[in-house]
């Protein structure tokens, strides 16, 4: 029997004697974060008292139904570049710094690649975060390779225009992946003037771009290391969007990044990449949300 906590809210009177079911919202892979964050105002304890009635074993959830923690690798020193850094010319990590202290109201999108267990010539998983709020868009390749990364951003720039591609990629971040290394593809698309900026972090460097790094994480929760992403399609992937860019974020102030995002992007590309909110209590980030 899932354990339902009796809290009694300090905020309002008329909801003292809610319950609030925890377990069922943990075996859906949901972060405790999230769970604490969407139901605080029933919530009479902290979400460290949440925590220690886990390991206590007050609720039918166990730690193992927790999330993984994420494991940062210590960051190891910054290797020689490779031979081939005509790309890379004034579009360094350090560029990327003085252009941000230039421009310190400029928006950045992070930008990467997963892979499945058939590596970069299956199916493989192009991921965009919005800094500012945290939305993640993902797009599913057949493949890594720049021919399959110009065609999304090709679409994204006929199917936006000039102006609104502009305001909404107007710095890019990335790593130095053989795909990335045309900056003609984000920031000339459809052979255009420059409409956006390119930078690259420093070899070996992926936490520069910690936030994508840190979102790919709930990708995890759903497709584990190991598995292929053959039999994946875009409704499937736009469905795991939807599902992570509707976890509330502590670092949000309790908000989701869909909900963030409707107030600081413009709706057009929340609608063109079929993004929508999921209920709080109905985030699924296991890989049994495949299976709906």
């Amino acid at each position: 029997m899932f354990l339902i906590i009796r809290m009694t809210c300090r905020r309002n009177a008329q909801n003292a004697g809610s319950f609030i079911p925890v377990s069922p919202f943990l075996l859906k892979g949901q972060p405790l974060s999230h769970i604490y964050a969407s139901n605080q105002h029933l919530i009479d304890c902290s979400i460290r008292t949440l925590y220690n009635y886990i390991d206590h074993g007050y609720f039918t959830a166990i730690n193992l139904d927790l999330p993984r923690k994420v494991r940062y690798k210590k960051r190891r020193k910054t290797r020689k570049a490779p031979e081939n850094t005509g790309y890379r010319e004034n579009r360094t990590y350090h560029h990327f710094e003085k252009y941000l202290e230039e421009y310190p109201d400029t928006n950045v999108v992070e930008l990467d690649v997963v892979e499945g267990a058939g590596g970069k010539s299956e199916n493989v998983l192009l991921t965009m975060l919005f800094r500012n709020c945290n939305l993640m868009l993902i797009f599913l390749l057949e493949a890594d390779n720049r021919k399959n990364i110009r065609e999304v951003f090709l679409w994204l720039y006929e199917q936006l225009g000039a102006d609104l591609y502009h305001k909404l990629f107007p710095v890019i971040l990335t790593d130095n992946g053989s795909s990335f290394k045309d900056p003609e593809i984000f920031e000339r698309p459809g052979n255009t003037a420059r409409l956006s900026r390119v930078f690259y972090c420093d070899p070996m460097s992926s936490w520069q771009k910690g936030k994508l790094e840190k979102n790919h994480e709930f990708i995890r929760y759903i497709l584990p290391k190991g598995v292929s992403f053959a039999r994946l399609n875009q409704n499937k992937v736009t469905q795991i969007a939807n599902h992570i860019n509707s976890v509330a974020r502590a670092s949000l102030n309790g908000c989701t990044p869909f909900k963030l995002a409707q107030l600081l992007i413009d709706r057009k590309l929340l609608e063109l990449c079929s993004l929508e909110d999921v209920p709080t209590d109905q985030v699924i980030l296991k890989p049994t949300l495949l299976k709906h």
